[in-house]
């Protein structure tokens, strides 16, 4: 080892009988202390270089053990070579993977030296003998030894006289002793530990078990709430729908003139009724996309003819000149597949929204497709008195309304913009804002262009002259309402039937081009009403319309067959009454 330069040598030992075994462990037990060790690593460092310089001794009849200092090393490394002139290692590997056992118990002091070591190297040949040197790295807290400083370590360490084997003997057991009760303290801080955690274990499973059943309840209790609301939907939706259609019928003049106080008196009627349905309705659709039981029934349609829709429906809503709501042009996108309702629900919240809180200056809707061509981006922008920035996610919770100096002129019910992203994510979008206080507002719907593949569309138009349409519902208002506005219609003769039974004796005897129906009628409901009229050869071609209060969601349509087209109650006007009747026409050529 002398003659390796990066080794500073501190000590050599001969091996020749079992006191000199001792010895070699007791030296190096003392060099390590000197090096600045803690006790534990010397325990180590003696345990392993007892048991090379045992097995030295016992299979190779003697050696030396050589102490250095490995000076390159960073950290500097306390090494102990142990050398012998045996007969060498035959099986080595075999004693390393520690799968060779003797009688004498070879194989144990290699495998364990290794193990309590940092540093590990062996080199047996047969007949020439073994050379072993072990390894282990000065704490890190100590300043690198200087080799002058070495020098005087191996002069107090030739100083000092040996001593006596049996002494060394029981300071061997004193410190296994310790290593014990080390050992065992160990084992009970362990299984104290282990407890612990079982302890934990136990109430994190039990936390669990109390947090599903928590889920279940809240689960439960949304189910009963969207349950709730869909029953009660056809109670408050009837007399609204009743109040909504017969205002209408007096602000169209149809059966006169009013006077400008009546005017204002039916307006105020019509606009407190339509906000208590708005609120019935968002409400509901509200629920049924968070239970998960909203779906999507794209369609084809142009941008350009939803903006002309939106723009002559929400133009009632100006009613200040200093505010121009403006629709810019989108000849060059595509003809969108997807839910043309909810995308037009989404952008009346926002556009409406954006009217009430803008004083003057313009709102401005626009079109465009995103870069990736599979997204149409549709954003409303404002020049009202804008949103702070710590408000932007708090306007998409439920019932949430920001205070402004224009809150109280305003009305609203907190729901329309938790709605409307609401509605953006289940089309596969979102719902974004960015805003500055009194720099206007943008809110951004990106939606995907397409839904799936669309439905075969006819292109066909014909005329509707000679037609007749036959309403069969029990509520005498509602067939008020629509003899009204078909009865104006001079292309259409109207029918109307109270009861399920007359209908289907009208449908048979006058055979309608089209036969609008209600669904919840006494004696003979709607159901009963399409099986009778389909199994009948004189009126199972005749289109059929539903016309109904109920929730419009797949459990009612998993009810009416597949062709039957399905209208709310609450959309009748002049304009949707003309157009379900002219599809409605144009399906049955």
């Amino acid at each position: 080892m002398a003659a390796a330069s990066k080794f500073w040598p501190i000590v050599t030992m001969p091996i020749e009988n079992e006191g000199d075994v001792v010895a070699v462990r007791q030296r190096a037990h003392r060099v390590a202390e000197l090096l600045g060790f803690d006790r534990q690593d010397q325990t180590r460092i003696a345990t392993a270089v007892s048991e090379l310089a045992r097995n030295a001794f016992g299979y190779a009849g003697g050696g030396r053990a050589e102490f250095a200092l490995d000076a390159t090393a960073s950290p500097q490394s306390f090494v102990v070579r142990i050398c012998d002139k045996g007969p060498g290692i035959a099986d080595l590997q075999t004693i390393l993977d520690g799968q060779y056992r003797s009688s004498s118990g070879m194989g144990l002091g290699l495998v364990g030296a290794r193990r309590l070591m940092d540093t590990f190297n062996i080199d047996s040949k047969v007949g020439k003998g073994t050379t072993v040197e072990v390894g282990h790295k000065l704490p890190s807290r100590l300043e690198p030894w200087p080799r002058a400083k070495l020098t005087e370590i191996a002069s107090n360490l030739k100083k000092e006289a040996s001593s006596d084997p049996l002494t060394a003997l029981r300071e061997q057991n004193r410190e296994l002793m310790q290593s014990l009760e080390e050992l065992r303290r160990r084992e009970d801080e362990s299984e104290q530990l282990n407890q612990e955690l079982g302890d934990t274990n136990r109430g994190v499973v039990a936390l669990y078990a109390e947090l599903d059943g928590r889920a279940e309840q809240l689960r439960q209790a949304s189910e009963l709430k969207t349950r709730f609301l869909s029953n009660m939907s056809h109670e408050f939706r009837t007399p609204l729908n009743s109040v909504l259609a017969l205002s209408r019928l007096l602000l169209d003049r149809i059966d006169g003139e009013l006077t400008p106080e009546q005017e204002r008196q039916v307006g105020y009627i019509r606009r407190s009724a339509e906000s208590l349905l708005e609120l019935v309705n968002d409400m509901l659709d509200l629920a049924k996309v968070e239970a998960g039981k909203a779906d999507v029934k794209p369609v084809r349609f142009a941008v350009t003819s939803l903006f002309g829709a939106l723009r002559g429906a929400l133009r009632p809503l100006l009613t200040t000149s200093s505010v121009e709501l403006l629709f810019e042009p989108a000849q060059d996108l595509p003809t969108l597949y997807t839910d043309e309702a909810k995308v037009s629900q989404i952008l009346r919240n926002l556009i409406s929204n954006a009217l009430k809180f803008t004083e003057s200056g313009e709102v401005r809707v626009t079109a465009r497709m995103g870069e990736d061509e599979r997204y149409v981006i549709v954003t409303v922008r404002d020049t009202g008195i804008g949103i702070a920035p710590e408000d932007h996610e708090r306007i998409f919770e439920e019932f949430s309304q920001v205070h402004t100096r224009l809150q109280r002129k305003v009305k609203g019910t907190g729901l329309g913009l938790p709605l409307s992203r609401s509605l953006a994510r289940l089309l596969g979008g979102d719902l974004t804002v960015e805003s500055v206080p009194g720099q206007g507002s943008v809110f951004t719907l990106e939606i995907p262009a397409s839904a799936g593949e669309p439905d075969r569309e006819s292109t066909s138009s014909l005329g509707n002259d000679g037609k007749s349409v036959l309403l069969i519902d029990d509520d005498e208002t509602f067939r008020y309402v629509l003899r009204q506005i078909v009865g104006n219609e001079s292309r259409y003769e109207f029918l109307e039937a109270s009861g399920g039974e007359e209908g289907l004796k009208l449908a048979r005897e006058k055979k309608p081009d089209v036969i609008i129906l209600d669904l919840q009628m006494p004696t003979v409901d709607g159901f009963t009403v399409l099986q009778q009229l389909g199994a009948d050869q004189r009126t199972n071609a005749i289109p059929v319309v539903v016309s109904t209060s109920m929730t419009i969601d797949d459990t009612l349509r998993s009810r009416l067959p597949d062709h039957i087209r399905l209208i709310s109650k609450n959309a009748i006007s002049r304009e949707s009454v003309s157009s379900f009747l002219r599809d409605a026409i144009q399906s049955s050529t």
